[in-house]
């Protein structure tokens, strides 16, 4: 395990439209008011066929291959995630949430596209810390590294 110390800095309420891509509202909102780190909680509403990453197809096998759902009809969802910049100084969200609609329900990464649907809240908590994003070689991702 690694770790680091971080503090709250600026608190930010956000209110997402219908249509909006979750992933690319959020990033383009850190890059617009300098945010290189935050917490993010999402609540509201997922568009039918909005895409979540469900896991990897193939286990532990390398290269990762990732696995997608499309939502079928609107879904009610929540989520948390964080935002960390890359080597790119770029700033990346990280979320997963869980999407229901009648009594089925699905949990996965919304980096692939999850749409609003009518409403969309987010908390966005920016926290002063040296933590970032590195790509990691073996697998692919962007992994957070502490220090």
């Amino acid at each position: 395990m690694d770790y680091s110390q971080a503090t709250i800095d600026r608190v930010f309420i956000l209110r997402l439209y219908s249509g909006e891509v979750v992933h690319e509202t959020l990033e383009t909102f850190a890059i617009e008011h300098n945010i290189k780190s935050a917490i993010c909680l999402f609540l509201g509403g997922a568009e039918d066929k909005s895409n979540l990453i469900v896991g990897p197809k193939y286990g532990n096998a390398l290269p990762v291959e990732p696995m997608s759902i499309l939502l079928n009809g609107v879904h009610e969802g929540c989520g948390v995630g964080t935002i960390f910049c890359n080597s790119e100084g770029k700033p990346k969200l990280h979320m997963h949430g869980s999407f229901g609609r009648n009594d089925k329900a699905v949990t996965g990464c919304m980096r692939a596209g999850v749409k609003i649907w009518s409403i969309g809240e987010i908390v966005m908590f920016e926290l002063h810390s040296s933590a970032k994003r590195e790509k990691d070689l073996k697998n692919g991702f962007e992994l957070l590294k502490t220090h």
